[in-house]
C-alpha cells in the first residue's frame, strides 16, 4: 500500500519466492517493510516473525537515522543481519566510503557487505545465495503440538480477514478448529506443512479480531504463547469533521471501511459545537495521518476538516488517579486543583547531517524544547564527514512543521528517526480560542509555558484574516483560564449615517452617530458568531507555528 502523492510504502508486503542452490530448491518467504519512522511498528512486527533481515543502505547517501534503528531493533531480536549496499551504478555511488561508514557505525565486517544494484541487476544472486548460506531455517518440530504466529492481516471483501502466519511447530489442516479465536479455520492451498508461513481464512468478519501478535493452537491442545509482541500505540491524534454536517453517516462508514485494511488507526465518535459530529482518530505519525486523509478523499470522495495534531497526555490528580487525555478539550484547565501532575509524551531523536549543517540542527532542537543534546561524527576520515546527533524532545514538538524545518535548514540531507522515550512532567495549559467571549471547542490545543504569548499572537492572528467583517466589533482573544493572552480586534462595517443630512446645526449629525453607536452596542450584545467552514478549513489547514 503507498500513497499516491508521495509514493511512500506504508504497510509491508509479503512475497515467496523458489530458488535454485547447490542443486536444491529453497523457499524463501520475504517482507517487504516501510522505511518511515511513523510506520515503525510495520517493521518490528516483521522483524518478530523472521529469521534475517537484509540491512540496505544507499551508496551514494549512507547511513541514515532509520538505518541505525533498524539495525538496533534487528540485532536485539536476535536476527542476523545481511548488510547490502545498494545502487552502487549511480555517478554520485561511493561503495567504499559508505562501507567503511558501516564499519564504524554499525560495527560490520566490511567483508560481509554485499554490492547489488536493483536496477541493474548486479548482485542479485548473491544476495539470495547469502541468504541461504547465512540465514539459519526456522528451528521447528513437526511432530510438536501445532503453534502458528500471526504476524500481519488484510480484508477481503468476500472471505473477511485473511490472516498470514508462520506455522512454528506441527502441522496446519483443513477444517482445523484453532484458539484463541474459535472460528472454523481453513488454509485455502490445502495444508501448511512445518516452518510454512501461509495465510488462513476463519470467517473473522472485522481486522480488530485479529490480534497481531496472537499465537494460533488446536482447540484441546493449548501450548505456551509466542511472545515479543507489542501493540500498536496512537502517537498522533486528530479529530476528523465532514465541511457537511448532513455528510457524517457517510464518512463514518468511509472510516470504518478504511480501517478494515488499516488496523492500526483507532477511531472514537467526537462531537464539536463548531463542526458538529466527528471522529477523533489515533495514527502512528502525521505522515500516517496525511496519507489516511488523502485515501478518504480519493477512494470515498470525502470532504473532511483535520484539526491540529494533537498528541496523549498523561494528568496525575489528588488520589493517584491518573489519566490519558487525547483531546484538548478534555485538559483540565489551570484552576484545577486537583491536579499535580501534568506529563507529555518523548522521544528519543537522532538527526544524521552534513557536517556543516550540523550548528543549524543544534539551533533547531534547541528551539524545540530539546534536552540532552549530543553529538559525533560518523566518518572523520572523508572530506564529506557527516554527524550524528542524538536529544530527548517532547513529540508534540515534532508533530507540528519540525520535519518541514529540519529539511529547510539542511537542503533536504538530514535524516531523523525517533523512538518512544516515556513521559516527563511538563508546564503545559490549554488555550482556548474566543470570538466576543465565546470559545471555539474545534481550535483548542495544549501549548507549553514558554511558547504561550506568541503561540496565541499567532493564532489570533490567522483568525483575523480569516473571520468576515460584521456590523460590529469582533474580539479575537487568545486565553488560558480567565487570562487573556493575546487578542485581536476586527473593527465593524460602519455605514455612514449623516450622509442624507445637509446643513443644520451639528448636534444633528452627532444625534444619528450617537444612535448608530447604541444600535452597534446592542447588536454586539445578541448578534451570533458564527466561523464559517471554509474558515475553519483554512486555518486548519496551517500548522501551528507557521
Amino acid at each position: 500500500m503507498s500513497s499516491l502523492l508521495t509514493g511512500v510504502t506504508v504497510k509491508a508486503q509479503t512475497a515467496s519466492m523458489l530458488t535454485e542452490h547447490s542443486g536444491a530448491t529453497y523457499l524463501l518467504n520475504l517482507i517487504d517493510t516501510p522505511g518511515h519512522v511513523d510506520f515503525a511498528w510495520e517493521v518490528l512486527r516483521s522483524l518478530t516473525a523472521c529469521q534475517g533481515a537484509l540491512l540496505l543502505v544507499d551508496a551514494s547517501q549512507g547511513v541514515q537515522a532509520q538505518t541505525l534503528s533498524v539495525y538496533h531493533a534487528a540485532k536485539d531480536r536476535g536476527v542476523k543481519i545481511i548488510p547490502v549496499v545498494n545502487k552502487i551504478d549511480l555517478p554520485a555511488a561511493d561503495p567504499e566510503r559508505i562501507i567503511a561508514q558501516m564499519s564504524a557505525t554499525l560495527d560490520i565486517d566490511p567483508s560481509e557487505v554485499i554490492r547489488v544494484s536493483a536496477k541493474a541487476g548486479i548482485g542479485i544472486s548473491n544476495v539470495l545465495q547469502a541468504i541461504i548460506d547465512r540465514i539459519p531455517p526456522p528451528d521447528a518440530q513437526r511432530e510438536e503440538k501445532l503453534k502458528a504466529l500471526l504476524f500481519d492481516s488484510s480484508y477481503d471483501r468476500y472471505r473477511g480477514v485473511i490472516s498470514l502466519f508462520s506455522l512454528q511447530d506441527g502441522q496446519l489442516k483443513k477444517g482445523t478448529w484453532l484458539l484463541p479465536q474459535e472460528y472454523w479455520g481453513y488454509e485455502p492451498g490445502g495444508n501448511a506443512g512445518c516452518n510454512t508461513v501461509g495465510y488462513v481464512a476463519c470467517n473473522m468478519k472485522q481486522s480488530s479480531e485479529a490480534h497481531i501478535g496472537d499465537t494460533f493452537y488446536r482447540m484441546g491442545e493449548p501450548v505456551e504463547p509466542l511472545g515479543g509482541f507489542k501493540q500498536s500505540k496512537a502517537m498522533v491524534y486528530a479529530g476528523v469533521f465532514p465541511v457537511d454536517s448532513n455528510d457524517f453517516p457517510k464518512l463514518e462508514e468511509s472510516i470504518a471501511r478504511l480501517t478494515l485494511t488499516d488496523r492500526s488507526v483507532s477511531v472514537q465518535r467526537e462531537s464539536s459545537a463548531a463542526l458538529g459530529q466527528g471522529c477523533r482518530l489515533g495514527f502512528l505519525g502525521t505522515l500516517h495521518m496525511d496519507v489516511f486523509r488523502q485515501r478518504l478523499e480519493d477512494e470515498y470522495d470525502a470532504n473532511v476538516i483535520i484539526t491540529s495534531p494533537s498528541v496523549p497526555y498523561e494528568i496525575l490528580y489528588r488520589g493517584g488517579k491518573l489519566k490519558h487525555v487525547s483531546n484538548p478539550v478534555d485538559f483540565p484547565d489551570p484552576h484545577e486543583h486537583t491536579v499535580i501532575e501534568v506529563r507529555e509524551p518523548m522521544v528519543k531523536a537522532t538527526i544524521i547531517v552534513p557536517d556543516e549543517y550540523l550548528g543549524d540542527m543544534m539551533d533547531l532542537v534547541s528551539s524545540h524544547r530539546g534536552n540532552d543534546i549530543e553529538h559525533k561524527y560518523l566518518d572523520t576520515g572523508s572530506t564529506a564527514a557527516r554527524a550524528m546527533l542524538t536529544s530527548t524532545l517532547p513529540l508534540s514538538e515534532i508533530v507540528t512543521d519540525f520535519f518541514d524545518k529540519l529539511k529547510q535548514r539542511s537542503s533536504g540531507f538530514a535524516s531523523f528517526d525517533y523512538e518512544d522515550a516515556g513521559y516527563m512532567q511538563s508546564d503545559l495549559y490549554k488555550m482556548m480560542l474566543q470570538l466576543n467571549g465565546k470559545p471555539i471547542d474545534a481550535l483548542a490545543m495544549v501549548v507549553h509555558k514558554s511558547n504561550v504569548q506568541k503561540v496565541g499572537r499567532i493564532w489570533t492572528k490567522k483568525l483575523k484574516e480569516v473571520i468576515p467583517r460584521q456590523l460590529f466589533e469582533v474580539a479575537i482573544q487568545a486565553t488560558i483560564g480567565s487570562k487573556v493572552q493575546a487578542r485581536e480586534t476586527i473593527s465593524a462595517i460602519r455605514k455612514d449615517v449623516t450622509a442624507g443630512l445637509y446643513g443644520g446645526h451639528y448636534e444633528r449629525k452627532l444625534k444619528h452617530l450617537e444612535r448608530q453607536k447604541e444600535s452597534k452596542k446592542k447588536m454586539k450584545k445578541v448578534g451570533n458568531i458564527e466561523l464559517p467552514q471554509e474558515a475553519f478549513y483554512d486555518i486548519l489547514r496551517a500548522k501551528q507555528g507557521d
